[in-house]
């Protein structure tokens, strides 16, 4: 499929491993050549799955949403992505690939054109190509990020995140994408942003802002972002940033405000949240990923602070799979043994935990100050 799609690739290198690729991509469905850049992490490897990052208007987007992912993924903020970017600029084709009906608000038969040339030519070529993770997102501006919202209207949205800047809206768009979003099962992350240049004249996003933040739906989330002091230019790169956090923030470990609003708050059990938050990793981003230690200690304090010592157990199950040489997880289930009124078997546990190696705040001298606990307790 390569050779009947590519006729020219030539690389550049960023760092001793990375590589930004731009290659000359001719398509069979618009019947032309399309320049197409690409960036590979510099550590793939085919043992890892990586997100889809898909970037229109190239040309000016493209190395902004590269650094910021380097960035972000150097400090865990996100996992490392393969990012293909589709240059628009050359001879207004943006305007062409991205057009719609001025009555209607449906794309042009151009649009619908350069539509299956991103899902069934680019994107499928991608993913023979490179082993990518089910999460895809799509980044567009002004006119580009309008285009990006007809993919929710397929039947499953092709893309899990939709990053739209400044979006210059088709009519009834404002409500065809509430609808949409109303009525989709699968989880999808939509990033709504906008400048103060245009928030003065633009009357359709203000309408999408409230009719989508209306939506109660577990499987949306959404965020909006206005830069009062950002004209129509700069918002591109005042907002990629902030739109990587808050797709990206469950891989960050978790924050004091997050544990204190959300853990703490919380009526589920304390375990529960942390369980949520690499399940929905796992699922969207295809692998698992390894508990940081910090998302241990927060959940354990929370169930220690909540009294909800019954989340002590799983807690204690994972600590052994994720840090089997440690203490952490014969430490825990002895906690949880005391708490449960079993002594004996937490007498037990804790001369366990007592023979593995110290971790974090937990040494041998605090199994050794339990140990010594109960067996005062028993008279020994």
């Amino acid at each position: 499929m390569k050779c009947i799609l590519t006729v020219l690739t030539f690389f550049l290198y960023l760092g001793s491993n990375a590589q930004v690729t731009q290659e000359i991509f001719e398509s069979f469905k618009l019947q032309e050549r399309r320049d197409v850049q690409y960036y590979i992490p510099e550590n793939y490897t085919q043992e890892k799955k990586y997100p889809l990052i898909i970037v229109l208007d190239a040309e000016y987007m493209f190395e902004n949403v590269v650094a910021t992912a380097k960035f972000y993924s150097r400090f865990h903020g996100m996992p490392e992505a393969i990012i293909a970017g589709v240059n628009q600029s050359k001879d207004n084709e943006r305007y062409q690939d991205c057009a719609f009906d001025e009555a209607t608000g449906l794309p042009s038969d151009s649009s619908k054109l350069f539509f299956e040339f991103l899902g069934m030519e680019l994107i499928p070529y991608l993913e023979t190509s490179y082993n990518t993770a089910p999460f895809k997102m799509i980044v567009g501006y002004d006119i580009t990020a309008n285009f990006s919202n007809y993919y929710l209207f397929k039947e499953d949205s092709l893309f899990n995140s939709y990053v739209s800047i400044s979006p210059t809206l088709a009519p009834e768009m404002e409500t065809r994408v509430p609808a949409r979003l109303s009525a989709m099962e699968k989880t999808i992350f939509y990033h709504l942003i906008t400048d103060g240049e245009k928030a003065k004249k633009d009357t359709q996003t203000p309408i999408l802002n409230t009719a989508i933040k209306a939506i109660e739906k577990e499987n949306l989330h959404y965020f909006y972002d206005e830069y009062k002091d950002a004209d129509h230019i700069s918002v591109a790169t005042y907002s990629i940033g902030k739109a990587f956090d808050d797709v990206f923030t469950m891989f960050k470990p978790i924050s004091p405000t997050e544990y204190k609003t959300q853990i703490l708050t919380s009526e589920e059990p304390v375990f529960d949240y942390l369980s949520n938050k690499y399940e929905m990793i796992e699922k969207l981003f295809g692998f698992r990923k390894s508990v940081d230690l910090n998302d241990i200690m927060a959940i354990y304090a929370a169930s220690r602070k909540k009294e909800d010592f019954e989340s002590l157990k799983p807690l204690a199950d994972l600590c052994k799979k994720e840090y089997p040489e440690t203490m952490l997880g014969f430490y825990f289930e002895g906690e949880y043994l005391e708490q449960m009124g079993e002594p004996k078997k937490a007498l037990r546990t804790f001369e366990k935990a007592f023979g593995m190696e110290e971790i974090d705040f937990l040494t041998k001298d605090m199994a050794l100050e339990k140990i010594d606990a109960l067996k005062a307790d028993f008279g020994y």
